[in-house]
């Protein structure tokens, strides 16, 4: 169910690209909250309009909870025109909106993409945390500054691509080319229907050199080895290996998560890379002889990973030492704050430093 309220716009309290966020006293107990308004799907409130807000999160005091998030705007006037294309995401949700999506008959690109046979080993990393995006970026620019680097945001997390002030913050600085709003997700430079067209709309209409394909803010976990949201990593990683493309795990770790199931290889990574792949990818681990503690827990996750891979009769994952030299420079001139669950790069720098090593892994040969 949804916790509906409604309430006055009292003033702007600031935005981002694709967002507007106001204070609202809502009209229940008169409080002040703050509401934020996607403008792909309710434009931009004005004081005095009268809002219809979800205060779920808000009243749960979740992680979203700072927000109240604008349902409709009750004195919105006028008709918005409806794009070419006739493509729906947020599908048979009250909400559910057309875009003009890259792989739509519509679209110029449309053939482009339908020829794409292969991406010829094309770098795309494959992350199950939207933190690691910025990471990945910093890890790719150390090598690559030049290099056209793409992000295919998944519908596992956040839907819309604008919630994400670091991505706006990272395609402002040009550390991103582009964003792809992938699946259900939307709000993108560009929007793809699937993962794989979003691959293949990455090469054939932005000229990536290397892919990101992450989630959104908001990953969803229960504990257990199966119910977690970053799950559908491994298709990713499968269409991306299916396609010819160089398939790289930047892997979820950590040296300072309270909860043991995330300390050095998150079970999230080592579930995927264990029991969900079918081919093998690419896994960063430290150059010798600069590891850590907490890098050689992580080496050894590998290699018994690989060994129940191989005791199935799986192909074993490439575990390639990566340099580090750098890499710390790179994360700390990031335009953005790095953090994962409150933490920052100083609280938790193994989550953090794995990204970058993936990273510059897509930026280095491949070493099939």
């Amino acid at each position: 169910m949804i916790a509906q309220e409604t309430g006055t716009v009292l003033e702007k309290r600031d935005a981002w690209p694709g967002v507007s966020r106001v204070w609202v006293a809502l009209d229940s107990d008169g409080s002040r909250v703050s509401a934020l308004s996607y403008l792909d799907i309710v434009g931009t409130p004005k004081p005095g309009d009268r809002l219809l807000l979800n205060t779920n999160a808000l009243r749960k005091g979740l992680g979203t909870g700072g927000d109240a998030f604008v349902i409709a705007n009750l004195d919105a006037e006028g008709e918005t025109a409806l794009p070419e294309g006739h493509m729906m995401k947020a599908r048979y949700t009250p909400q559910q909106m057309m875009v003009n999506a890259l792989d739509d008959p519509a679209s110029q690109s449309h053939d482009a993409i339908d020829a794409l046979e292969d991406l010829e080993g094309m770098s795309v990393v494959v992350a199950g945390l939207h933190s690691a995006v910025g990471p990945i970026a910093a890890g790719f620019r150390a090598h690559s500054p030049a290099a056209r680097l793409v992000y295919v945001h998944t519908d596992w997390a956040a839907l819309p691509v604008a919630y994400s002030r670091a991505n706006a913050r990272l395609r402002e600085e040009g550390l991103l080319a582009a964003t792809i709003s992938a699946g259900q997700s939307f709000g993108g430079d560009a929007e793809a229907v699937s993962i794989p067209s979003a691959l293949a709309a990455a090469r054939a209409h932005f000229e990536a050199d290397a892919v990101i394909v992450a989630q959104g803010p908001g990953n969803l976990g229960t504990g257990t080895r199966w119910g977690f949201g970053s799950i559908a990593i491994a298709d990713a990683l499968h269409a991306a290996c299916a396609m010819g493309a160089r398939a790289i795990h930047a892997p979820r770790v950590s040296e300072a998560d309270p909860r043991e199931r995330h300390v050095g290889l998150s079970h999230h990574s080592r579930i995927v890379l264990e029991r969900m792949l079918f081919p093998s990818v690419e896994l960063p681990c430290v150059q010798a002889p600069n590891r850590r503690e907490i890098d050689e827990s992580i080496a050894g996750s590998y290699a018994s990973i690989n060994r129940a891979r191989l005791a199935r009769g799986a192909q074993q994952h490439h575990v390639v030492e990566t340099s580090p030299d750098g890499l710390e420079q790179a994360l700390r001139d990031l335009p953005i704050r790095v953090s994962t669950m409150g933490r920052g790069l100083d609280e938790d720098y193994a989550s953090f430093l794995y990204s970058a090593l993936a990273g510059a892994l897509a930026a280095s040969e491949a070493t099939r």
